[in-house]
């Protein structure tokens, strides 16, 4: 007898009535479960069998190479095979209804003309690896609901989970950490989600135009065009977390703004979500202007990697001192992501962590060594 959505332990449970009765009818017309009990000692083989309702879509939903068939069978230890418009798990009962919920859940969400891209994959993959606890269903972690055909932006790492929970929780958060680990994308992903729930009526985003380490010299055009190539990275992350074209109208109506830094002095922005990116070029008296923008109901994140200065080297970073004055006030939070949570192509992980070390060794050899003492030990 086939077993639909709601009867199964592992499902993914849907956040309304109406989801649900829809995630019911797919696994009932799509779902047929055969148990092949070989009796080999004391092992069961188990063969779960998932029917695509649309066969086209199995290079989107599966890989191009069917990478993430593969990664479903090393995580599971099931084997996986996919001829056609049907895809079989085979292997031990329990693997295989994980495997199957994860499937299951990638084909629910396909039919809803959702994409699932590898964020997505890995945050079902790794949530459904975990033992549920009992009499509990399976959910997916701090996921965070936008506007656009992604659906859905995943914390990928603790760091980043931790991240996002503070986001939630407190008026000023402050992000800093290495390139690619998700400190403004996160970041983005909440403030659009809060603006489009009605949590707050506008989203400014802002930005110090500072070059990176070289000069520009003068930029043509007026004084919007001059200052948009500083503020490209905010738009890129927008972009994908909304469609363009309301994008271009919530823009029109001054609902989102992105402007540099100083456009912020005399303002008191009250019901916003305020992001302010490459923070570390801000200058203390920068930094505290920003933060004195704070108005009712509003909210500011913080992001910046302290390795990465480029401001004139006289001029102090805003956000180097901003950790030791604002440090432990109630409803500021200090978030500090790694190496660890780097989620762009492996080999930035690798960089990131080949940087740090020749850090670490520079600052070895710049200690100045321990002279011995007058009994000849080292003075401590």
């Amino acid at each position: 007898m086939p077993l639909c959505g709601c009867c199964h332990p592992l499902r993914f449970p849907p956040t309304d009535s109406h989801s649900q009765d829809a995630f019911t009818c797919f696994w009932l017309n799509s779902l047929s479960l055969e148990r092949n009990k070989q009796t080999a000692g004391s092992e069961e083989t188990t063969t779960a069998e998932l029917v695509l309702e649309e066969h086209h879509r199995a290079r989107d939903l599966f890989g191009a190479r069917e990478d993430r068939l593969r990664s479903i069978e090393q995580r599971f230890g099931v084997r996986v095979i996919s001829r056609g418009g049907t895809v079989k798990i085979t292997g031990e009962a329990r693997p295989v209804q994980r495997a199957r919920a994860v499937l299951g859940y990638l084909l629910d969400e396909a039919r809803k003309g959702y994409t699932v891209d590898q964020y997505h994959f890995l945050a079902v993959l790794e949530k459904f690896s975990d033992e549920p606890a009992a009499g509990g269903t399976a959910s997916l972690p701090d996921r965070i609901e936008v506007p656009s055909r992604k659906r859905y932006i995943f914390p990928r790492t603790p760091g980043q989970r931790e991240y996002v929970e503070s986001i939630k929780k407190n008026g000023i958060v402050f992000a800093i950490g290495p390139a690619g680990t998700g400190k403004t994308y996160l970041a983005m992903a909440a403030a659009v989600s809060e603006l489009v729930n009605d949590q707050v009526s506008r989203l400014i985003l802002a930005r110090p135009a500072v070059e990176a380490g070289e000069k520009l010299g003068f930029l043509p055009g007026d004084m919007a065009e001059k200052v948009s190539p500083y503020l490209r990275p905010l738009y890129d992350a927008l972009y994908d977390m909304m469609e363009i074209p309301r994008i271009q109208k919530l823009m029109a109506d001054g609902v989102i703004e992105v402007a540099p830094l100083a456009f912020m002095r005399g303002r008191t922005l009250n019901d916003a979500f305020i992001i302010l990116d490459e923070a570390q070029n801000t200058t203390p008296e920068q930094m505290k202007m920003f933060l004195t923008r704070l108005g009712f109901n509003s909210k500011a994140v913080v992001t910046g990697d302290i390795t990465q200065i480029d401001l004139p080297q006289k001029r102090a970073s805003g956000l180097m001192e901003v950790r030791s004055i604002l440090q432990g006030i109630e409803g500021i939070k200090f978030c500090y992501l790694t190496q660890h949570d780097v989620v762009r192509h492996e080999l930035v992980q690798k960089i990131v962590r080949a940087y740090d070390e020749r850090d670490r060794r520079m600052a070895e050899k710049t200690q100045p060594e321990r002279m011995p003492g007058p009994s000849g030990h080292d003075d401590v």
